[in-house]
């Protein structure tokens, strides 16, 4: 894994084996002879144009002469996946080729699954390659991309991997279906384009002015990304691998994308968003002018209707029930599992357990009796424009990853189900002054080294994905631009007193939120801390005396880089190839966080006030692991096969506040107002 995790929930850590990596495992510490370069160029061409023919003359000879049981192969678990999905294939029971895919839909899931584990056991890179290049040709496009995005991210050889932006490899699924038959036309007629995008809506729909959030196609690979690290058909016996604090993470990753969507909202003079009711009405419609490759377009939505249950999949008093047991195991602190035994989530780690329960992940102590709330809501919020099957319509944008933040009903649905973590979190006792204090240590001073500012520019991706191929009609060079929200760079600056007499070391934990309402009324401290989105979070050492901390804002640890182009990937790959020399792309492993662009929220022309809150808490109590103030990779969900923080996330601000004396009484804690301007620049590239 990339930036991954080990070790058990740490809730119910006596009833979890112990999982880890055996180094002896049957890995090849060189790949098989094969570089970092030549398997970055295989992936990349693996991943090229997956509804075509293979464009490289080794993989195309691969497609047809790899045996995935042949003597050549090798595994690590003695080629028991590659069985199995061979006897599917060859009993013809797998998905057809050119076919929508849908992670939600239980029997393509096993599907993709069955080839993941085919690829992801091998224990060389002539084994891996040589079963996604024989699968490729043989197995459903979608299955295959899932596959393989799943594999490289969670197999050990594929550590160094940088995986293509999901946007250009299945652009369908991330761009409007004007603009792609845009793209057809320019392919028929031999003329290079390079196409406007809009948003789904209109100026009509109020909805639109957040549109830039939802739907762009950083948030959106994001979100695919962090469900693919962290799956919700991960099972540890199978993996020989624990994902720590999964449930946590699921419940943080989704809180901030709500909370961060009501700051965009009160940016543009809308109220924040309110959560579904299984109940009520679904307000707000969605038409989302987006098409399969095969398989018809997205369905639409109309504005208020409401919820009916969806044949073969739950009813809607389901979801009421499973809202309503869970609800109760937060009143009553526990959570009953498969076996009758009693599970305690009053405590700081019994967020974990009800993420897991409110997903449910495999993980799930009990989904018999607490269902599946947030998979299952996916699909019945996905199908409400035909939870009959009357008009046979291929699944909708909130039936998968890469689409559902383009529906405005994601967030009403997140903000449903937040405000359920909200409730256990609420029940927990209040952090005490000595919870929270770092003895010794004092904030100076928190400065901002220039006025914060957000402009849109035109960022442009390749569309040679989306049309087909012929061999009498040559490529020609195909892109869109669209609008996206950025920040010019600025740095940050804490000044802090290290009285201990010797170094220490120290965790530096940031969080903004808007300063007022819609209505423009302060938020109240608990208000506050809950719509608080995490800014930064990184380890220092402070020594004795006065220590000046600069922290630019591109070195976030909650952020990460754009990835580069499909292009710039494939330059770089072949200019190491045939130079010989070493790839590196580290900066862009991980596609876990929040878009750099994304930092800081859009704000106002006026300028819209936002508290800052820095909080520095005793390193040494915090870092579940070694050395962290020396790491650079990114970290926030992970390193070193462990969480980093012993910390909840959230944390001091998690919590309901009972006296906000307690924090005015913190040294070590330090509170300012700032602005947000948004120029209204647009800048064009």
């Amino acid at each position: 894994m990339k930036v991954l995790v080990l070790c058990a929930l740490l809730a119910t850590a006596a009833a979890w084996p112990s999982f880890g990596f055996d180094d002896t495992a049957g890995y090849q510490s060189d790949a098989a002879g094969a570089s970092l370069a030549q398997m970055q160029h295989d992936v990349n061409y693996l991943l090229y144009k997956i509804y075509e023919e293979v464009h490289d003359p080794h993989l195309k000879e691969l497609e047809d002469s790899w045996d995935p049981l042949g003597p050549n192969a090798h595994y690590d678990d003695g080629g028991v996946s590659a069985k199995l999905l061979l006897k599917e294939l060859n009993d013809g029971r797998l998905l057809e080729r050119k076919h929508w895919f849908s992670l939600f839909n239980d029997r393509q899931r096993k599907e993709a699954l069955m080839l993941y584990d085919a690829i992801k056991h091998a224990s060389d890179w002539n084994t891996f390659v040589g079963n996604a290049a024989y699968s490729r040709k043989r197995m459903n496009e979608g299955e295959f991309v899932y596959a393989m995005y799943a594999a490289v991210i969670h197999a050990r050889i594929t550590e160094h991997i940088v995986l293509p932006p999901l946007y250009e490899v299945t652009p369908h699924l991330f761009t409007n279906s004007e603009v792609i038959q845009e793209a057809y036309r320019a392919k028929m007629t031999q003329t290079p384009a390079r196409i406007k995008s809009s948003f789904t809506g209109s100026k009509k729909n109020p909805e639109q002015r957040v549109a830039y959030f939802g739907e762009d196609v950083g948030m959106n690979t994001h979100h695919v990304f962090w469900h693919l690290e962290f799956p919700f058909w991960w099972i540890d016996e199978r993996e020989n691998w624990h994902l720590d604090r999964k449930g946590e993470n699921f419940f943080w990753v989704h809180h901030q994308l709500t909370v961060r969507f009501d700051a965009e909202r009160l940016s543009n003079h809308l109220s924040p968003v309110e959560e579904l009711h299984w109940d009520d009405v679904i307000h707000e419609g969605f038409a989302p002018h987006t098409m399969y490759k095969y398989g018809g377009y997205f369905p639409s939505r109309p504005d208020n209707i409401h919820f009916e249950d969806v044949d073969g999949v739950a009813r809607v008093r389901d979801m009421l029930m499973w809202e309503s047991r869970i609800r109760d195991a937060i009143a009553h602190g526990f959570i009953t599992a498969r076996d009758g035994s009693v599970i305690n989530i009053r405590d700081s780690h019994g967020i974990d357990i009800l993420g897991d329960v409110i997903e449910s992940s495999m993980y799930s102590p009990n989904s018999e009796y607490y269902g599946a709330l947030h998979n299952t809501a996916h699909v019945m919020l996905g199908r409400q424009g035909d939870p009959h099957g009357k008009y046979d319509l291929p699944p909708g944008v909130l039936e998968h990853f890469e689409t559902a933040t383009r529906d405005p009903a994601f967030f009403r649905l997140h903000k449903y189900m937040d405000n359920i973590f909200k409730e256990h979190k609420h029940s927990l006792p209040a952090y005490t002054k000595e919870d929270i204090e770092f003895t010794g240590v004092a904030i100076d001073s928190v400065s901002i080294d220039r006025e914060l500012e957000t402009y849109f520019e035109d960022f442009e991706y390749s569309l040679i994905n989306a049309v087909d191929d012929t061999p009498e009609v040559a490529d020609v060079d195909i892109t869109t631009y669209i609008q996206r929200l950025n920040h010019k760079d600025f740095s940050w600056k804490i000044d802090v007193t290290n009285n201990n007499g010797e170094p220490v070391l120290g965790t530096v934990r940031a969080f903004a939120w808007p300063h007022r309402d819609d209505n423009g009324i302060i938020y109240d401290i608990n208000d506050g801390f809950w719509n608080a989105f995490e800014v930064d979070r990184f380890w220092v050492m402070l020594q004795p005396g006065t220590n000046h901390i600069v922290r630019a804002s591109k070195d976030s640890a909650v952020t990460v880089p754009d990835v580069p182009s499909f292009k710039t990937l494939m330059e770089k790959t072949e200019a190491a190839l045939s130079g010989g020399g070493e790839l590196h792309l580290e900066e862009f492993e991980s596609a876990l966080g929040v878009p750099h662009r994304f930092f800081v929220p859009k704000g106002t022309e006026e300028g819209m006030e936002f508290d800052l809150v820095v909080v520095i808490t005793d390193g040494k109590a915090d870092a579940a692991v070694d050395n962290l103030h020396e790491n650079t990779k990114f970290n926030h969900y992970g390193y070193q096969g462990k969480y980093p923080d012993n910390r909840p996330h959230g944390f001091p601000l998690d919590r309901h506040v009972d006296d906000i004396r307690i924090f005015d009484e913190l040294s070590n804690y330090a509170h300012a107002v700032v602005k947000v301007y948004n120029r209204g620049e647009h800048k064009q590239h």
